[in-house]
């Protein structure tokens, strides 16, 4: 039987990413979201759900590119001090002593620690009620050598990325590999 509970942010875990801009004067500036997700494949797309109260939104109406900077579990605290102060009234990146890194193709700053960062233009902003959706093509994607598999892809176990969840606001890491998609699943198929 299943229990209705209404309409609820009930959509977890979600991804923990880092929002990377530049102010109006050139400073490095970066917010935690977890509204976020690719939302395409050709082009390679990603969307990040943001409210306009934040530098970030304002940032990236006037700019039109941001980067997403996905932490590992090393930097935990980090990340979350990230999304509990505005960039408006502090430089997140001297308080946590990490490195803002200038994009390759984007005017906006990545932190440099985290193992992968992707660079974006954006190519859509959507109105959605209480957050504004930014849709950033993918232009360049970087990834630490330390985090990286046999055939070039991120190895999530070395990644460790972190997760939230948002019912009791919790961070978490992922757990084992269940196995195979695109397979598992074939000895239903006739």
């Amino acid at each position: 039987m299943k229990k209705s509970i209404g309409a609820k942010l009930a959509f977890s875990p979600l991804p923990t990413l880092v929002i990377g801009t530049y102010n109006v004067d050139m400073e490095p500036n970066v917010m935690t979201a977890a509204f976020g997700g690719i939302v395409s494949a050709a082009p390679p797309a990603l969307g990040v759900s943001i409210r306009k109260a934040t530098l970030t939104y304002e940032n990236i109406i006037r700019s039109k590119v941001f980067t997403i900077s996905i932490p590992s579990e090393n930097y935990i605290k980090e990340m979350d001090y990230f999304g509990l102060v505005t960039g408006k009234n502090n430089s997140k990146f001297l308080d946590t002593g990490l490195t803002a890194t200038k994009g390759t193709f984007v005017d906006a700053p990545y932190v440099e620690e985290f193992p992968i960062n992707i660079e974006c233009k954006l190519i859509k902003t959507i109105e959605l009620g209480s957050h504004v959706q930014f849709i950033g093509e993918i232009v360049e994607v970087k990834i630490s050598e330390e985090v990286v598999d046999e055939k070039g892809n991120s190895d999530i176990a070395k990644l460790k990325p972190i997760s939230f969840v948002g019912n009791d606001s919790g961070y978490y890491g992922l757990g084992d590999k269940l196995g195979n998609a695109f397979s598992i699943g074939k000895n239903f198929k006739k």
